[in-house]
């Protein structure tokens, strides 16, 4: 007659502990507590020509960052300079702009008001052909010196700017 195993009977486990924090660890287990080894270090000496360059490396990049401090500083003067010098110019463009508006403006008045009191088609005729042939050589001297003033807002402000570079540069290259 074959042997029948008996069945394994169930261990019973501990009973869990009522605290006010949580446990994660059992009663009967205990987490292995590892050391980190300490290793000596040598005891080296420096070679004295390691340390010469070292010491020089150093002091070129406290060089090196000096001078880019100094040229970062003269560049944000030098930005400063530029938009202040960018805004006047476009205050005076805009104040241009402005002036030639109110006098095209008066004369279209002007025009209306010439126009209501003339007598005849022909006198109409006469007024409009005077006004858009004065009017004409108005708007080309207004282009014209509109122009020449964005031109000069233009150099004004590229001026300074090109200068720091060409100074950066030259100095950057030193």
């Amino acid at each position: 007659m074959p042997e029948i195993a008996a069945a394994p009977t169930p261990k019973a486990k501990p009973k869990p502990v009522a605290s006010s924090s949580p446990s994660f660890s059992s009663p009967s287990f205990e987490m292995p507590k590892f050391e980190i080894p300490k290793f000596e270090m040598p005891k080296m000496e420096v070679p004295a020509a390691f340390r010469e360059f070292a010491e020089k490396g150093v002091a070129q990049a406290k060089e090196n960052y000096e001078k880019v401090k100094g040229i970062a500083e003269e560049a944000t003067d030098t930005l400063e300079e530029t938009y202040s010098t960018a805004a006047k110019g476009c205050t005076g463009y805009g104040l241009k702009l402005i002036e030639g508006a109110r006098t095209n403006s008066n004369a279209a008045f002007d025009l209306m008001t010439s126009l209501m009191s003339a007598k005849s088609y022909s006198e109409m005729v006469e007024l409009s052909t005077a006004y858009m042939r004065s009017q004409f050589e108005t708007v080309t001297a207004q282009t014209k010196d509109l122009a020449e003033c964005a031109q000069k807002v233009a150099t004004d402000t590229a001026a300074p700017i090109k200068e720091s570079f060409t100074s950066a540069m030259s100095k950057v290259a030193a």
